[in-house]
């Protein structure tokens, strides 16, 4: 009888959470979409760890690309958008879209280099590109330190910013008809409980289905996700508050608007992103290419690696990686960007302003869209931490598991730890998300605790002078340089506010590194010349190497890659804006920026097919 009643006070819970029975239908069948997918793909993701990481080496480009993008869609990026839009206008948004940079340099430069390494992981890369002790310390530390301290706490962040939907969503929710419940000595509220039932569904389909499961399910819910905020900014739009984009435009100053920061001057009054000098080659000189963040890698490393690696070839891992730094960049977020517009109009008060995108939805949403869209927000919170539970375990066991602990077991050993390590790295983060206060907070520490890595991580595929020191120094040293200023100890520059530290960690790591470079011995000879007959890379950095193996033909010549890559990016960033002043109609401005798209595009695919297409994926 108890449970029964337990039935009856989740129903009374769902008459307070106020979604009318066709929101709940919408919900019902995401989940039921969501288990049948993963239920279709359990067998074949038990075959062994190439299967449930890598779903085999044989995915295609567009599944690949898609779920890149449905992972870095987390319930947490359009609260975070809307705080931006409300402190600094459009143009806050510099504050991700600067990492273009580096996501353009994965598609022409690397996406190639990461599916010819052959390797499960980007972490067992390191004993491919570097030899001994030093390798395989690196590879250990790379495991924990990645696939478990900063894994769990990018999941807790994600975690910590469904629980905020929750809460404003159904603000009078309970579970079980508590609003608390005491765990293991925790107090977690009724919000976090139900996101913690999310979590435990979330475990369970990604360690029945591996990488394919979760991929497949990724587009789904991508679908979801996007089909449910281009509605919701429609009706936000065109509401009776708003009365379209003209009433929106007529609603808050003109620079809220702009697209660019402004630099080096303040504006008069709120709601434009102004930069210091500094503080803007911080973001576009320094930030991209300098430190690690997932789905923002210098290198491509990360789930943004292992997607590449799990392609069908290389055009496929070249493509994938082109979709999805287009959809990220373009396609995802114009509808929050609206929506946080008129969030300031309908709630310019908030003390909170990430809120007002929920309170938007709640606002203007009839029965059944409200449903959709809260399904599609599950769908961007389960998707991301699917992802990052597969990516997570794939280290654990890869690289530290069956490298260090149990080396030689059997394929069906691995897949069984691997699902048993899914499941506690799920528990892990969501204890760790009761410990955290602050996404913003998280955020920033990450990209300071990984200044200056990102330098080696490009440069070991270019230069055969990079050895295992080298990384490891330019792993360990900014983490040190955190845990030091955590601790009180005053290093000069390093305590100022983020991203004006980004200089001094940055300058400090790259010192430590090139000098553990320059005084230990260089990656012996066989691990070069096996890596380099491998990967090919180009360049002049491998001329060394290159010369002992004259019967191998390295990669393209890197200029062309180059013109490749400055083309990309203007091609995103005009499509980006072109679609920004199409729906803010100002129709001649898009027309030039997508005119220029254009012609970027046909540029790319033009020396792309003038160098021999084929050729060039597959030499």
């Amino acid at each position: 009888m108890r449970y029964f009643g337990h039935v009856i006070d989740v129903q009374l819970d769902l008459k307070i959470m106020n979604l009318a029975p066709i929101d709940w239908i919408s919900v019902v069948i995401y989940f039921i979409v969501t288990i049948g997918i993963a239920l279709y793909f359990v067998r074949r993701a038990g075959k062994n760890t190439t299967e449930f990481f890598l779903s085999g080496r044989n995915m295609k480009w567009y599944v690949i690309g898609t779920s890149m993008v449905a992972t870095t869609f987390a319930a947490d990026t359009p609260l975070l958008v809307t705080e931006v839009v409300a402190a600094d206008g459009i143009a806050g948004n510099w504050i991700w879209w600067n990492m273009l940079f580096g996501a353009m340099l994965t598609v022409f430069f690397f996406a190639r280099l990461w599916r010819r390494s052959g390797v499960m992981t980007d972490v067992e890369f390191v004993e491919l590109r570097y030899d001994g002790k030093p390798a395989a310390w690196l590879r250990g530390i790379k495991a924990i330190y990645f696939g478990l301290l900063l894994n769990v706490i990018i999941m807790a962040w994600v975690t910590l910013a469904m629980e905020t939907i929750m809460k404003v969503l159904f603000p009078d929710i309970t579970l079980f008809g508590q609003t608390s419940f005491n765990f293991i000595g925790l107090e977690i509220g009724a919000p976090l409980a139900i996101v913690g039932l999310f979590i435990i569904f979330v475990a369970l389909y990604s360690l029945a289905s591996g990488l394919i499961g979760v991929a497949v399910t990724d587009m789904f819910q991508f679908t979801i996700a996007m089909v449910g905020t281009i509605i919701l900014a429609i009706y936000a739009v065109n509401s009776p508050e708003i009365g379209g984009v003209a009433g929106l435009k007529a609603a808050l100053p003109a620079h809220t608007f702009n697209f660019v920061p402004t630099i080096g001057q303040a504006v008069e009054g709120a709601g434009v992103l102004t930069l210091s000098i500094a503080a803007f080659t911080a973001y576009i000189g320094v930030q991209w290419w300098s430190s690690w963040y997932p789905g923002a890698e210098p290198g491509g490393g990360g789930y943004v690696a292992q997607r590449m690696m799990s392609a069908k070839d290389e055009k496929n891992a070249l493509f994938a990686a082109l979709w999805f730094t287009i959809a990220h960049y373009c396609l995802r977020p114009w509808p929050w960007i609206m929506v946080a517009l008129v969030s300031l109009v309908m709630f310019p008060d908030l003390p909170d302003a990430r809120e007002g995108f929920v309170l938007v939805m709640k606002e203007v949403l009839p029965a059944g869209l409200l449903g959709l869209l809260f399904a599609a927000f599950i769908a961007a919170f389960t998707s991301t931490f699917a992802a990052h539970l597969n990516w997570g375990t794939s280290y654990l066991i890869n690289d530290f598991w069956r490298r260090f602990i149990k080396p030689g077991q059997t394929e069906k050993h691995y897949v069984l730890v691997s699902r048993i390590v899914t499941f506690l790295l799920a528990i892990i983060a969501f204890l760790v998300t009761t410990q955290l206060d602050s996404i913003k907070q998280a955020w920033g520490l990450v990209i300071t605790a990984s200044a200056g890595l990102g330098t080696v991580l490009i440069l070991r595929w270019y230069w055969w002078r990079i050895n295992a020191w080298s990384e490891l120094a330019a792993t360990l040293a900014p983490i040190a340089m955190v845990i030091l200023v955590l601790f009180g100890v005053p290093i000069p520059g390093i305590t100022e506010e983020f991203p004006m530290n980004l200089f001094s960690v940055v300058a400090i790591t790259t010192v430590v590194w090139v000098i553990a470079t320059i005084f230990t011995p260089a990656t012996n000879d066989a691990t070069l010349d096996k890596f380099f007959r491998r990967v090919r890379p180009g360049g002049p950095g491998w001329k060394v190497v290159a010369a002992r193996n004259s019967d191998v033909q390295p990669d393209s010549k890197l200029l062309p890659l180059a013109l490749d890559w400055i083309a990309g990016v203007v091609l995103v960033y005009m499509v980006l804006f072109g679609f920004g002043y199409l729906l803010l109609g100002e129709y001649l401005n898009s027309a030039l920026c997508l005119g220029l798209a254009a012609f970027s595009g046909w540029y790319i695919w033009f020396d792309l097919n003038k160098r021999g297409f084929d050729s060039v994926m597959e030499q």
